[in-house]
């Protein structure tokens, strides 16, 4: 199970929407250290800062639709510096997608073209966060 040495999780929430940001930041808080990108270029920086300094992250949780660059792409990238680490598989960073378009192309382009772990769409219920979190093997 991920945690690194504290046994607490390293997440990067990944969210252009204020209220939604800190939704998702108070119900994943109490497993782990958690960062706040506000689209998906602070997330790749965000991705590669904490490679540099040897503290990766265990999750991230990532709206798809920002701007400056969305989601998916993001992932695209974020994946391709794990390619360059070596990094694939099981130990990829376990990445939740956020959609508010229940809309299957997106949910296929987010698995298909970004490698995304899971995907839940919007509202954000806390159950269903903590549930997904379990499923994918964050959390016990």
């Amino acid at each position: 199970m991920p945690g690194g040495k504290s046994g607490k999780l390293k997440i990067l929430v990944v969210e252009d929407d204020f209220m939604v940001r800190q939704v998702i930041r108070d119900i994943v808080e109490p497993y782990g250290v958690v960062d706040l990108t506000v689209n998906g270029e602070e997330a790749v920086q965000a991705f590669r800062v904490a490679w540099r300094k040897d503290e990766p992250y265990d999750f991230i949780c990532m709206d798809i639709m920002m701007p400056v660059m969305d989601g998916n792409e993001a992932l695209i990238q974020i994946r391709e510096i794990e390619k360059g680490l070596g990094i694939a598989g099981p130990e990829e960073v376990k990445v939740i997608m956020i959609t508010a378009l229940d809309d299957a192309k997106t949910v296929v382009k987010a698995y298909s073209k970004g490698g995304a772990t899971s995907y839940i769409v919007k509202p954000i219920e806390k159950e269903r966060l903590v549930s997904e979190m379990r499923d994918i093997g964050l959390i016990a």
